[in-house]
């Protein structure tokens, strides 16, 4: 290849460009909602008429974000991690599954400050102007570990 050929005209390279896009969306996810920083679901992350099962079905960006703040919103902190990303791209669609690892601190919680939470993130996404976002995510827990009363309050 020259070095002045067009690389977004090799097939292979968009595909590997999309997959990091889409992985990228993921990791997004989980920094906007550790650091509470939700107009970065807005923007980068969902479709505003965006669908989720997490825990209990929602439908639009909003609920969606009222969803992850009254469940994160009382915690000291929380991290979220993502790996082993599965992606498939069908034209302007993909869908991409990941496993997540949570923890979850609230130091006042009676029982102990820590909730450990691992599972699969299963997303239906689409390529949109301004670059991929999730259409639908599902989470699957598989399992947790230490105090639940942390994310209840």
């Amino acid at each position: 290849m020259s070095a002045n050929a067009d690389v977004s005209a090799d097939p292979l390279v968009q595909r590997l460009a999309d997959e990091r896009a889409i992985a990228d969306v993921t990791i997004a996810y989980c920094w906007a909602i550790d650091n509470h920083e939700w107009d970065v679901l807005r923007k980068s992350v969902f479709l505003s008429d965006a669908t989720a099962n997490l825990g209990s079905e929602l439908v639009g960006v909003e609920p969606i974000i009222d969803r992850c703040n009254g469940a994160l919103g009382r915690l000291d902190t929380s991290q979220h991690m993502v790996s082993n990303h599965q992606i498939a791209i069908d034209g302007d669609s993909a869908t991409c599954r990941c496993y997540f690892h949570a923890q979850h601190v609230r130091k006042a919680a009676e029982g102990g400050p820590n909730y450990v939470v691992a599972g699969i993130y299963a997303d239906q996404l689409v390529r949109t102007a301004n670059g991929w976002r999730i259409k639908h995510r599902n989470l699957s827990v598989l399992w947790t570990q230490g105090n639940f009363q942390v994310i209840r309050g």
